[in-house]
């Protein structure tokens, strides 16, 4: 019998990976100089264009404090939904009154985008850093709210049951039983609360902010740097998947425990 030959699995995990970056980077090269014809705006957003401009900005500091100040924003963001998400998880997977009460409403806030309360934040919080904030925070915590939740129905019943028998105090319960329990599922909602933040980010930075990589496609834009207007979408997309591996290691480390 014929025995299946299988991939080495430093070509699985990185051979085919780098294969398939390879490819996008020749169909881009592909669109630019077949399907952009003749036009001089498409030569600009070559890849050899690209990479010219994305050593320029790697070089100087613009790029840097652009991408700091959105990081900035996107953990006051997190950290608000944190503040608000846990607690009100905790409600709706522990109390099945306040969950009823609850689920038609956080149903339909959830199905609204953030970007439609654009508007809001700035006629109430004004233009600058608060109503980015808020938009973020907007964004993050649903998946918060329902992960936790989630992670609360999953809990095994004897395990409050054998806590309650030892004598253990309601305090000494959530920390000892209950956190511990839901720790992946909060992670499971970080990482999803990040993906969708990451992708509210660049049109929440145009309300009026002065930094952030919203902000410097504007930018990039307005002085048609073409170069380095495609170099910071690729940045962002870098800085969006590292922070996305940074979730999943420490989702895979709190697993492993």
């Amino acid at each position: 019998m014929s025995q299946t030959v299988r991939p080495a699995p430093l070509v699985q995990h990185i051979g085919l990976p780098l294969l398939g970056l390879g490819l996008a980077v020749v169909l881009w090269w592909a669109a630019v100089h077949f399907l952009g014809g003749q036009s001089l705006l498409a030569g600009k957003f070559s890849p050899a264009n690209t990479w010219a401009a994305a050593r320029e900005l790697a070089g100087g500091p613009d790029i840097w404090r652009h991408a700091a100040a959105s990081l900035q924003r996107v953990g006051a963001g997190l950290a608000l939904a944190l503040l608000l998400g846990v607690p009100l998880g905790l409600l709706v997977g522990s109390l099945a009154g306040f969950n009823r009460l609850t689920s038609m409403l956080f149903q339909f806030l959830r199905m609204i985008s953030p970007l439609s309360w654009m508007p809001v934040a700035v006629m109430v919080l004004g233009v600058g850093e608060a109503p980015v904030v808020f938009l973020l925070a907007c964004t993050a915590i649903w998946p918060i709210i329902l992960n936790v939740a989630a992670g609360i129905a999953a809990i095994d019943p004897q395990w409050l049951t054998l806590a309650d028998s030892l004598g253990a105090s309601r305090r000494e319960r959530l920390w000892q039983v209950t956190v511990p329990a839901i720790a992946t599922h909060l992670l499971t909602g970080i990482r999803l609360a990040i993906g969708l933040i990451w992708v509210v980010l660049v049109p929440a930075e145009m309300l009026g902010v002065n930094a952030g990589l919203g902000y410097f496609i504007l930018d990039t834009r307005d002085r048609m740097a073409y170069g380095e207007l495609m170099a910071t979408i690729l940045f962002i997309g870098l800085l969006g998947f590292a922070l996305d591996w940074l979730v999943r290691w420490a989702h895979r480390r709190w697993a492993g425990l």
